[in-house]
């Protein structure tokens, strides 16, 4: 049983990543937006549910190291795993011209919580700030959001299946990466694996398998926007969106340990990627592999 619901979380993934990016995609098209936005938008802070509901119930449940870790360790898989897995199944182009500003964002944040945890708590007053930034977030990239482009295409399906796809897409994204993790975590026990390596690896990349699933799916249909949007909108929902809800509902205490040794890992793939993005305008092969390696030294680091 453990082994069909494996393959059924694998499945659900790839369904639900491939209908999610054609849906977006629709979507872009129907609002005259560029996949950008969607990607950093609609389909960026919706594969990000499962770090939502994460770190809302540890926080609830007096759980803060797995409310703040869960949320830093998914941005360091986002660019490190996922856009490095992703620019080695097709080259990714990162247009500096429409993403500088959403790359700002991310730095943002990043400061605003590395700044925040040194004090070893994430305040009520902390989480409304960061919610704040969110909605600035939002509005900058819904304002400058427009496409100058005819996106129109024949035969492009009606606007509510295209909505239909990417919220069924979502859906299916989720549910996959819980059967997924659920799974894998009861097999690595079986074969005697330690609490520690699968808590770094299968549980802490499970919470981004929907970014993964639909950042290797965009990049396989050649929709690098969506890909590239999709983490970094990502990232930046993760901090300002989930660490600001949780700090709003439940203060939360904070371990030296984040600020010191896992925030300077978030910082620094954070400007890495925005390196990349002006000096090489993407992701090449070799830039994907140089990702891969680091967080396989991340891992090993950490564990």
């Amino acid at each position: 049983m453990t082994y069909l619901l494996f393959v059924v979380g694998l499945v659900a993934l790839f369904f639900g990543g491939e209908y999610l990016v054609r849906g977006a995609s629709a979507v872009a098209r129907k609002f005259n937006l560029s996949p950008m936005v969607i990607g950093l938008t609609i389909v960026g802070f919706g594969t990000s549910a499962p770090e939502m509901l994460v770190s809302v119930q540890a926080a609830l449940a007096d759980q803060p190291a797995i409310a703040i870790g869960n949320v830093l360790g998914s941005n360091i898989a986002n660019i490190l795993l996922i856009l490095g897995l992703s620019a080695l199944i097709a080259p990714l182009l990162i247009p500096v011209r429409k993403l500088w500003r959403d790359l700002a964002f991310m730095l943002a944040a990043t400061a605003a919580i590395w700044f925040m945890l040194l004090d070893g708590q994430v305040t009520r007053l902390d989480g409304f700030i960061l919610v704040s930034g969110l909605l600035i977030f939002l509005v900058t990239a819904f304002l400058t959001g427009k496409s100058d482009e005819d996106q129109s295409i024949e035969g492009d399906i009606p606007q509510w299946k295209a909505w239909a796809m990417t919220l069924g897409g979502l859906v299916v994204l989720v549910i996959g990466a819980r059967l997924l993790v659920d799974s894998a975590t009861e097999l690595a026990r079986a074969f005697g694996i330690s609490e520690a390596v699968i808590g770094l690896t299968i549980v802490a990349v499970g919470t981004s398998l929907p970014e993964l699933a639909t950042s290797v799916i965009a990049a396989i249909r050649k929709q690098t926007e969506i890909a590239v949007g999709n983490i970094v909108g990502s990232n930046i929902f993760n901090i300002f969106g989930i660490l600001g809800t949780t700090a709003v509902l439940a203060p939360i205490p904070a371990d030296p340990r984040f600020a010191a040794i896992d925030m300077p890992w978030v910082a620094a793939t954070a400007v890495g990627l925005t390196i990349l993005a002006f000096v090489l305008g993407g992701l090449p092969r070799i830039a994907g592999a140089l990702l891969l390696a680091a967080y396989g030294g991340y891992v090993f680091l950490m564990g």
